[in-house]
């Protein structure tokens, strides 16, 4: 079967259901799993080249609305009759079907029911670890630094904030992206302040940068420096990995609580 994908967070299902040997084309951000690096790349995924699509003449195309402006693509999708499916998942439950919906798109539901379970499971591991804490460390998330973006209540971000013994900053807010400004972050308070920049590199990220922010320097989480920088591809991206990003996140918040994992 051949398949194309769209955006990362797809390509990222796909290699969790072990069906990367069937990819044929890849959008420009995708970047993960290594053996990706040589197949034909379709363009960013808010230009995706609709014609070179057509022409690899895929039997399923993981199409996506997980970012604004990718309504296009679905659109000149159905327009040219090329079969595909649309993912948008907005929470952990979202991805654990999403692992059921494209196994059984592709043929092969036992394996979408398998990866489903092995996900839940994790989930549920780190859910028993944190469930018994006390006290949890609150968590400010800075998807952008200027205009600040941060995710809200109805986002996979809280989600991973709670299973990993935190709680988001903005857990109170009813969206999924929230924007808002360095005073009111202050104003806040935040135990941690993890940076995880869309679509930049975590070396590229200079926690000094929040110290020329006004009042930022007399925030416990700075004068601690409690200041992480998280890569982007495991906290901004609706796949699988989050997982990945949640463990990661629970040992640094948490090490002593989280290092059987």
């Amino acid at each position: 079967m051949k398949i194309l994908s769209l955006c990362p967070s797809n390509t990222e299902l796909v290699e969790y259901l072990g069906f990367t040997d069937m990819l044929a084309g890849v959008d420009d951000y995708s970047d993960w799993p290594e053996q990706i690096s040589k197949l034909p790349r379709l363009g960013p995924d808010l230009s995706i080249n609709m014609d070179k699509v057509e022409e690899l003449k895929p039997d399923l195309v993981l199409a996506s609305l997980s970012v604004p402006g990718m309504e296009k693509n679905v659109a000149e999708l159905e327009k040219r009759e090329i079969p595909h499916i649309v993912l948008n998942p907005q929470s952990l439950a979202d991805i654990e079907q999403d692992l059921i919906s494209v196994a059984e798109k592709i043929g092969r539901p036992e394996r979408g029911v398998m990866a489903a379970q092995k996900f839940r499971a994790k989930i549920v591991e780190l859910k028993s670890i944190s469930n018994g804490m006390e006290k949890k460390p609150v968590l400010y998330w800075e998807w952008w630094p200027k205009p600040v973006f941060t995710p809200g209540k109805v986002n996979w971000l809280t989600e991973i904030s709670e299973i990993a013994g935190g709680l988001n900053v903005y857990k109170d807010v009813e969206l999924a992206s929230v924007q808002t400004d360095w005073g009111d972050v202050l104003n806040r308070q935040p135990d941690y302040i993890c940076l995880a920049w869309v679509g930049v590199r975590r070396e590229k990220v200079n926690p000094e940068i929040v110290l020329k922010r006004p009042g930022w320097g007399e925030m416990e989480a700075v004068k601690q420096n409690r200041i992480l920088i998280l890569e982007e591809e495991l906290y901004c991206r609706p796949s699988p990995r989050l997982i990945e990003g949640a463990i990661n996140l629970a040992k640094k918040i948490h090490p002593q609580a989280f290092s059987i994992l």
